[in-house]
Order: structure tokens, then sequence, then C-alpha cells
């Protein structure tokens, strides 16, 4: 009988994170690679019609994992719900999108079954009978390939942008829908959640972001952001930055894109007047199509973009703001 891999989805207020798509990518990928058995767990209070959408995709069961007690998210509610249910499935490989929540308590959850995470990960490969999973060091200065020494299940994160949602295979049959339900004793959870803190109301999960324009030093004052941010409402999009904005007080930490900020993967990612240092660049990477303009024909952004302008940006954003409003008054 083949091994397992377990695909754990995150849910946020019983919608999907698009980043647990990315990690079943990643999933469908090892499975194609070992010729391991695939499979996906939602965690939630009532997680059936998550579970049926993730039924849909390529997977060999999906499971609904369901107790009162893991709604509203706790991360002691979660390693109980997760350690009961994986000491009886026996997954080899447990799979997870590197999310705030599964940050905050898959550390638990391994230390509670004894066993270790290979988190953060960028990619992986096989080496003979062995897996070998990336993760970068040094804000992306240097990739590491690491292995396990320990018992199974092995528990990997994946960096959200490391692999492509939209690239996760369809089911040609709907997989079965298994709910299970797990017993979390009362006095397990030692903490009531209050509503989620936003820091003000302009705050925004930028990895759920599309489309992203973001502005770095050659957008030169604080008023001329307000450019960037016109190109942003026109195509419908996100604005962020690179950190010398957000550290100089430009916009606030919240669009930061970078090591020190938010990872992100849109489908399009507009770089005005950023340079490209290795510590933005380990952010934003993994966008599918990424567009930047610079008036520096060496600058390091150039190496990774898919359209690079080699140009004074207040030249060109103008006329592309209207040619973007065109086109949506033309369609």
């Amino acid at each position: 009988m083949p091994d397992t891999i377990l695909v754990v989805v995150e849910q946020r207020e019983g919608k999907l994170n698009r980043v647990s798509w990315e990690t079943l990518t990643a999933g469908q990928a090892i499975a194609a690679e070992t010729g391991w058995t695939l499979e996906a767990a939602v965690v939630g209070g009532s997680v059936a019609t998550l579970a049926s959408e993730v039924a849909t995709k390529k997977v060999a069961k999906v499971h609904a994992v369901e107790s009162p007690r893991l709604e509203p998210y706790t991360p002691d509610a979660f390693v109980a719900a997760l350690k009961q249910f994986l000491s009886s499935k026996k997954a080899k490989l447990v799979l997870m999108p590197h999310t705030y929540q599964v940050r905050d308590f898959v550390p638990k959850l391994a230390t509670a079954m004894d066993r270790t995470v290979i988190s953060d990960c960028i990619g992986y490969k096989k080496e003979g009978d062995k897996l070998v999973f990336t993760r970068q060091m040094f804000q992306g200065k240097l990739a590491a390939d690491v292995s396990f020494a320990c018992d199974v299940p092995w528990f990997v994160t994946f960096q959200s942008g490391a692999f492509r949602g939209d690239k996760v295979e369809a089911a040609a049959a709907v997989a079965p829908v298994e709910t299970v339900k797990v017993e979390i004793a009362e006095n397990v959870v030692r903490n009531k959640p209050h509503e989620v803190f936003k820091e003000a109301k302009q705050a925004v999960d930028l990895t759920q972001a599309e489309i992203i324009v973001s502005v770095g030093r050659g957008i030169k004052e604080q008023k001329n952001i307000e450019l960037a941010k016109q190109l942003a409402e026109a195509l419908g999009g996100e604005l962020a930055a690179s950190r010398p904005i957000c550290d100089s007080g430009w916009l606030p930490m919240d669009r930061q894109i970078g090591s020190s900020g938010q990872t992100v993967a849109p489908k399009l990612y507009l770089a005005l007047g950023i340079s490209g240092a290795i510590q933005h660049i380990v952010g934003m990477k993994g966008a599918r199509t990424i567009i930047a303009i610079n008036k520096d024909a060496e600058a390091p952004i150039f190496e990774i973009a898919d359209y690079a302008v080699v140009g004074n940006l207040f030249d060109i954003v103008p006329p592309l703001i209207e040619e973007v409003k065109k086109a949506k008054v033309g369609s």
C-alpha cells in the first residue's frame, strides 16, 4: 500500500485561503513523482461544504475534521484535533501553507507529536528514495536543502508563491469526503479569541491580492505615490512598496513586500522605481507576471521581470493609466 501525503488546507471564516491551492499543487507534484497517495484535510467547526470544494481537485480523499471547539480558531484546539486525527491517519508527509495561522500552531503540533518541521520551503526534489526540501536562509542570500531524520509524519510548510495555485489539477471524478468528528476537552482551549485585530482600516492582506502595484525609491517623493495609487485603482489592484518607502512612513508597514514584510504571488506585479534588492525579490518573485519600470537599465529587478520597461516612470505611468481606463470603457 502506497504512503500517504496529506495536505491540510486553510480556511478563513468559511472561505478557503488561496495559498492552500498552491500547497495542493505541491502535493500533486510530489505524489506524481513518488507514487504516493494524495489526500487533503479541512479543519474547522463545520467544513463539509469546503471539503466538497477541495474534492473537485485531483485527490484520493478529503477529510472534514470537525468539532464545535474548532470555531473560532485557537492553536490549542487545532493541535488537539490534528494530533488526534494524524495519530489514526498515519500520513507520511503533511503539507501546509506557510501562513500566519499555520506558523502559530504547527510548532506546537510537531512538538506534541515529537516531530520536526521544515518550514517556509520554496521547493523540493527527490534524491533517490529521499525527499529533500529547499528553504531560503539569510534573507534569500542562500538556499539550503533539508531532509528529515525523524520518524513520520513529516511536517512541511510551503512559502506563498512557491507553487502556482492556478496549476492545481482538477479531478476526473469528485473525490469522496469523509467527516471526522474529533473530541476536544473543554479545558484544552486556554484562550478566548476576540475579533481579528486590524491595525487600521487600510490594513490589507496582500497575499490575497491578484494585482499589485508596488513602488520603490524611484517614486522620489511621498506625494508621487498618488500616481501609483491611481494605477492600482485603474487596474483593480492593491498598492504596495519596498521597505525604504515604508520605513520613511510614506505607506503603512502592512503594505511592505519583502523578507521583512509580506510574501506575495499575485497574477500581476508592477514594480515602479524598484531596483530589486534581494530582500524585496524574495517577497514577490512568485508572481505570475512581473512588469518592472525603471530608468536604470542595469537594475537587478529586470533579471526576474517578464516585461522590462527602461524609462522614467513619471513619463510612462500617466499614459499607462489612461490606456487602462480606455480599455475598461471599451470592454
